[in-house]
C-alpha cells in the first residue's frame, strides 16, 4: 500500500479523493490546514510517497508550499486545483510540481497520474538487502532512512552495493569513484571507508557490512 500526503481544504473533496483512492491500495492523510499539513510532512517525510496538493488554501497559498517542500524535498507533488490557468500550470511546474490536474476531473484520472508518477519514480530504484538506491536521485537509503553521503562517499557505496559479495581491491574502488586517486602508499580510500562506515554504524572489528580484506581491499557483505 502506498501513503499520501493530502492538502485541500475542501472536506467533500478530501472525502471524495480519500474513499476514492482507499478503493486501490493508496492509503491518504488529508489535511485542510496547510502548516499542519507541513508539520506532519516534515515529521513523517519517509512514509510518504507522493503529494496531492491544493493551491487555494488558508493561511497559505499552494505555490508557497510547493517552494517550502521542494527546498529540501524531491517528493513527487500533484498540484490539483480549480486555478486551471495556462499562467497558473506554468508557475507550478516552476515551482516544482510534477503534474498539475484542474478541477473538476473524474478521481479516475487522479489515480492515473499516481500510478504514472509513481512508477517513474521507482523505475530505477533498487534494494540491495537493508539498502535502497535511488540512481536518479544519488541517493541511498538504509532502512528506510536516507544517508547524508558526500557524492564520492555515494559513488563508493553503490559501488559496493553493485558488487556485494564480492572482493573489490583499492586499485579498483580508486578507478571506479571519481575523486579517488590511488596509492599503495595513501591511505585515502582507507579514510573514505571508515568515513562510510561512521554513516552506517558499521563497527571494523566486527562488521555488518564492509568487511577488510587483508593486503587487498574491501568486501561488501550483502
Amino acid at each position: 500500500m502506498q501513503d499520501i500526503l493530502l492538502i485541500e481544504d475542501d472536506i467533500d473533496m478530501q472525502i471524495l479523493i480519500c474513499d476514492y483512492l482507499g478503493n486501490y491500495d493508496i492509503k491518504v492523510s488529508a489535511f485542510d490546514n496547510p502548516k499542519e499539513a507541513l508539520a506532519d510532512f516534515w515529521q513523517n517525510s519517509d512514509k510518504y510517497a507522493l503529494i496531492v496538493l491544493d493551491l487555494m488554501l488558508p493561511q497559505m497559498d499552494g505555490f508557497d508550499i510547493c517552494k517550502k517542500i521542494r527546498e529540501s524535498s524531491n517528493i513527487p507533488i500533484i498540484i490539483s486545483s480549480a486555478r486551471g490557468e495556462m499562467s497558473d500550470k506554468i508557475l507550478g511546474f516552476g515551482f516544482g510540481a510534477d503534474d498539475y490536474l484542474a478541477k473538476p476531473y473524474e478521481p479516475r484520472e487522479l489515480v492515473l497520474r499516481i500510478n504514472s508518477i509513481l512508477r517513474r519514480a521507482t523505475k530505477n530504484s533498487r534494494s540491495v538487502g537493508d539498502f535502497e538506491i535511488n540512481e536518479d536521485k544519488l541517493e541511498i537509503k538504509l532502512d528506510g532512512y536516507e544517508l547524508d553521503l558526500t557524492r564520492v562517499e555515494y559513488d563508493t557505496l553503490h559501488l559496493f552495493l553493485v558488487n556485494s559479495d564480492k572482493v573489490l581491491s583499492r586499485e579498483t574502488i580508486a578507478n571506479s569513484v571519481n575523486g579517488i586517486e590511488y596509492n599503495s602508499k595513501d591511505r585515502t580510500i582507507d579514510m573514505h571507508i571508515s568515513n562510510l562506515r561512521q554513516k552506517l554504524d558499521d563497527d571494523p572489528r566486527n562488521p555488518k557490512y564492509i568487511k577488510s580484506v587483508w593486503g587487498i581491499g574491501y568486501k561488501f557483505i550483502g
